[in-house]
């Protein structure tokens, strides 16, 4: 998708959701859907929520009804949003990332429910193992809080020369100190100096950035966050603005004007957990539905915010992207 589809397809959003909650009808089986993102941008993932389950024989306004509650960024209200879910008795809920998927396991343990987390899911509480999760809770782990060396090595390639890395990261997000400590050690080993900036919501996005600018970073590694995800398009313009180059961990950001992500493949993450939420309505149990692990993974670099920022790509990675936006 190019940026301005994606812009366009950003103006058209919010308002087709109350749409979508009004085309529910009686006597359907009622999915719940629970997201700490922004509705907007999140179209293309619920849209690939909704081709997983048709996938598996169910079509929202068809023969299945969604009812989708978002948090917006803000994770303190996830817990009421979980609970006024689990109170209209839906027969699955769908949990994504990781703070709504803590959110519904705390308010339900009978209903299935259905995650897509960035972070081990065992060391989460959400399942007893990856293979027999065991209670009502199944689900996918994207990988993308594993990939932090990865992104470094690919900032390294791009800029040989530099030394201080901006890490921004959402202290709110349950994987954060995992994700950091990971970076940090990769880090270590190759001799970068690791500035961690913290934004908690979308006011402290422009401060962080000035942080940056005052500690002359050579550039930016964006960790996997909902806040941050949803806040894409304001990440990489201020990117761009402040010449700062950086590495972001979905091609959503790259789609953005973001100048390169790595990462795994968001629309098939959720469309694989579209899948589950359709054998789950069928009849399976979350207990014996194996936790799935991302292997599908996308490098994609966009050109025109290389050229803005004055950077000559090296031709070995642009022969190992999947994809150059031009």
């Amino acid at each position: 998708m190019n940026r301005r589809a994606f812009i366009s397809l950003l103006g058209g959003a919010t308002a087709a959701w109350p749409l979508a909650a009004r085309a529910q009808q009686p006597g359907l089986p009622l999915v719940g859907y629970l997201s700490a993102h922004l509705p907007g941008p999140s179209v293309p993932l619920t849209a690939a929520v909704r081709q997983g389950l048709t996938e598996t024989g169910y079509i929202e306004g068809r023969n299945v009804a969604i009812e989708y509650r978002w948090a917006e960024g803000q994770y303190a209200r996830l817990p009421a949003l979980a609970a006024d879910l689990v109170q209209r008795k839906v027969a699955v809920i769908i949990a994504t990332p990781i703070p709504a998927a803590l959110a519904v396991k705390a308010a339900t343990a009978t209903i299935p429910i259905v995650f897509n987390v960035a972070g081990d899911p065992v060391k989460l509480g959400l399942v007893a193992s990856l293979a027999r999760p065991g209670a009502n809770a199944t689900g996918v782990n994207s990988l993308l809080a594993e990939l932090g060396a990865k992104q470094l090595g690919l900032l390294r390639e791009l800029l040989p020369t530099a030394t201080h890395i901006g890490l921004l990261v959402n202290p709110a997000n349950a994987n954060v100190e995992d994700v950091t400590k990971d970076v940090m050690a990769a880090a270590t080993a190759t001799g970068l100096q690791i500035d961690v900036v913290q934004v908690r919501d979308s006011r402290e996005i422009e401060v962080a950035f000035a942080t940056l600018v005052r500690n002359r970073v050579d550039a930016l590694l964006v960790v996997p966050d909902p806040l941050l995800l949803s806040r894409r398009l304001q990440l990489a313009t201020l990117a761009t603005r402040h010449a700062i180059p950086a590495v972001y961990p979905a091609r959503e950001f790259a789609e953005a004007g973001g100048l390169m992500s790595y990462g795994t493949s968001l629309t098939e993450v959720y469309r694989q957990v579209g899948v589950y939420t359709g054998r789950i309505l069928k009849g399976a149990k979350p207990a014996d539905l194996p936790v799935m692990q991302s292997t599908k993974f996308e490098f994609i670099i966009n050109l025109p915010t290389a050229k803005a920022l004055g950077l000559e790509i090296p031709p070995t990675l642009l022969a190992r992207a999947d994809e150059v936006i031009e």
